[in-house]
């Protein structure tokens, strides 16, 4: 479903692809352009951290974004298989409606 995807560096802000937060910009782990012209925004948050307050306002950002997109737009935070009850590899299909 992939056409072509980059790991987005905070550290090339200039270049890299960002959201902004209440207290700064969220510079999400990966953007994927898809097969259908979608853009797919991946953040991946570890099971000790996927709930907590930060992640949580990334997590909403993200979903205002795609939400605003009229579909164009896709954004997904995913998190190891024993907080989400599914694989990664799941977590992004069902994002993508694949």
């Amino acid at each position: 479903q992939v056409k072509l995807w980059v790991r987005n560096l905070e550290r090339q802000p200039q270049y890299s692809f960002w959201l902004p937060t209440s207290s700064d910009r969220f510079y999400p782990d990966f953007v994927a352009e898809l097969k259908d012209g979608r853009l797919l925004v991946v953040e991946y948050k570890g099971a000790d951290r996927f709930s907590n307050d930060d992640s949580r306002e990334k997590r909403d950002i993200g979903e205002v974004w795609a939400k605003a997109s009229g579909g164009r737009c896709v954004f997904v935070m995913v998190t190891h298989a024993s907080v989400a009850g599914m694989s990664v590899e799941a977590q992004l299909r069902n994002a993508i409606g694949a």
